[in-house]
């Protein structure tokens, strides 16, 4: 709730607050930028018709424009996850006891982006898995992180996924990150979809996610790409 009021008003306030609180990178080790491994075990095969993933890693804006900026990504939806239908609405998710977790639902061409590949940039870049019930300024069980799996072998990618950087100790600490079925998605209100790129010069922005788009450009360039959405607005 602080997030979204307190930097439509106090914007500068804001900027000094978060000074301080930026989110933990998502690093191998702490103050170092890594690309984390891919997963060993990924998809075995590609369809003719997009897929989606359904992800949750704290403020779902930037979790949204990152996962907008990655090749053969369709559409990224900011939206609730892992509550009931009645309760997916801003005010009452931010009171942390609707079940909900403020998600993204990733579109994609498995032809051209893995599942196994999103899991990475996701861990890589988009979160601190070790974080509970948090990210970074943020805190509660609306900010938790989750992979809601869709089918068998979405489950078994990222439940593998996790075993692998458990193994091979890529964080400090231990990951967090639950993996539970996806019962439903619901999309959020108009004015968080690509909230990033209509404002970024909000502080929250600048701090705690601007650094997220960076480091996805810098750590996995083949996957770099402009977000669809600005594309059609510059064709128009």
């Amino acid at each position: 709730m602080f997030r979204h009021r307190a930097f439509r008003l106090l914007p500068f306030l804001g900027a000094i607050l978060l000074t301080g609180l930026a989110a933990c990178q998502p690093t191998a080790v702490a103050g170092e930028l890594a690309r984390l491994p891919a997963p060993a075990v990924d998809s075995t095969h590609s369809t003719a018709h997009n897929e989606v993933a359904v992800l949750a890693g704290g403020c779902f804006w930037g979790i949204e424009a990152v996962f907008e900026r990655i090749k053969g990504v369709q559409r990224v939806t900011a939206g609730y996850s892992g509550g009931d239908a009645d309760t997916a609405h801003y005010e009452e998710v931010g009171n942390g006891d609707t079940g909900h977790a403020e998600s993204v639902k990733v579109e994609f061409d498995p032809s051209r982006v893995s599942y196994g590949q999103l899991l990475q940039v996701f861990f890589s870049v988009a979160l601190n898995p070790t974080e509970l019930n948090r990210q970074g300024p943020d805190s509660g069980t609306q900010y938790r992180s989750v992979v809601f799996y869709a089918n068998d072998e979405q489950r078994k990618i990222a439940t593998g996924y996790i075993a692998q950087l458990t193994s091979i100790k890529a964080f400090g600490a231990p990951i967090v990150t639950q993996v539970v079925p996806l019962k439903a998605f619901y999309p959020a209100e108009a004015y968080h979809q690509h909230y990033y790129d209509l404002h970024p010069n909000n502080p929250y922005i600048v701090f705690n996610d601007a650094p997220k788009v960076a480091h996805l450009q810098q750590l996995f360039p083949e996957l770099y790409q402009a977000p669809q959405h600005l594309v059609e607005v510059q064709l128009h």
